[in-house]
């Protein structure tokens, strides 16, 4: 049983004893309890994270407990995301992450009915969740939202929140505050790249403290972050790491090439990533495993890529590379299927 204090708020009981009539008509009085830690919502570690850009900042401000919204924008597969999670993995935070949609609305974020076990039961949206936990509340791909996701408002400002479905006042909870990924800054895709991508309502982006430019990562930390697949599969040697070298250089001239209007797609950390795993389990050549991840690429853009990597890796017969794609390396024979 909790104390009786002066200061009480407005909640109902736990989602599993209230149906959708009580709800309506029951509510209980109760001190706000203490955030509970659940260490299954605290991110695990990732010991070949390699932190870099804003890493520090942001872990700084998410240690400190301190409500502090912030929003984080960057070109896709930079590792924002995955930003977040790290920093509160080393921090220790519990964090909630949902997902924004342009059908994203009021009862996905704050909560509604649902029916369990043929019952109509409430239950809390991650915003919810998050504020009473004292939780970090992650919105991530934000910019795709439309107006609906404004529900959030009051969030933003680190008020209370009144849910008039049930009757509640929300408090948020100490520790309690919001992060917004996003590959545009709120104000749509001028470029079509990110279809999908919504013009934000000033008033919503206005109650971010700071923006995040998130870049991709520097040369340094882009072929640690790389080597750290190696040593994670035990791949690491003269020739892999040779590779690795490459493909950072390759990376960075297409990103430059992209950034000066000569090419239409851009190659991200993420899909380094790709192709490198692709070189360790599919056992190819250094040109498979390029080409079977850009293969999404128009052909004109495809065969600019090609040619790119062609001038980092001069070992490298693109003709050679194309006729021995289906072959096993090491034998030379035709692969099974």
């Amino acid at each position: 049983r909790l104390p009786k204090t002066d200061e009480e708020i407005s909640v109902t009981p736990p989602a599993t004893q209230v149906s959708a009539t009580a709800a309506a008509e029951m509510v209980l009085t109760m001190k706000s309890p203490a955030p509970i830690v659940d260490k299954s919502m605290i991110p695990t570690p990732d010991n070949s994270f390699v932190p870099f850009g804003d890493f520090r900042l942001l872990f700084n401000f998410i240690k400190s407990k301190n409500f502090y919204p912030i929003f984080i924008s960057g070109e896709s597969g930079n590792g924002k995301t995955k930003m977040v999670y790290e920093a509160c993995a080393k921090a220790r935070r519990e964090l909630i992450r949902a997902n924004i949609t342009e059908t994203t609305d009021e009862d996905d974020l704050i909560g509604g009915f649902r029916l369990i076990n043929g019952e109509t039961i409430w239950q809390d949206g991650p915003a919810v969740e998050a504020m009473k936990r004292g939780a970090v509340l992650l919105l991530d791909e934000v910019n795709l939202g439309s107006p609906k996701i404004m529900c959030l408002q009051p969030i933003l400002e680190g008020n209370p929140i009144f849910v008039k479905k049930v009757g509640k006042l929300v408090q948020p909870a100490p520790g309690f505050t919001v992060i917004a990924t996003a590959n545009t800054k709120g104000k749509g895709s001028d470029d079509g790249r990110y279809i999908g991508s919504n013009i934000l309502n000033e008033a919503f982006l206005d109650r971010f403290a700071i923006t995040i430019e998130h870049e991709y990562p520097n040369k340094v930390a882009e072929i640690k972050i790389l080597e750290n697949l190696l040593e994670k599969n035990e791949t690491a040697n003269p020739v892999t790491k040779e590779f690795v070298q490459k493909l950072v250089e390759w990376a960075n001239i297409v990103r430059n090439t992209f950034k000066e209007g000569g090419i239409d797609e851009i190659i991200t950390t993420r899909r380094l990533l790709h192709i490198l795993n692709f070189y360790i389990y599919g056992k190819s050549n250094k040109m498979a495993a390029i080409d079977y991840c850009i293969s999404r690429f128009d052909e004109e853009t495809k065969a600019s890529i090609r040619s790119l990597y062609q001038k980092v890796d001069d070992t490298v017969d693109l003709a050679a590379a194309t006729a021995a794609k289906n072959t096993d390396p090491e034998t030379g024979d035709e692969i099974p299927f």
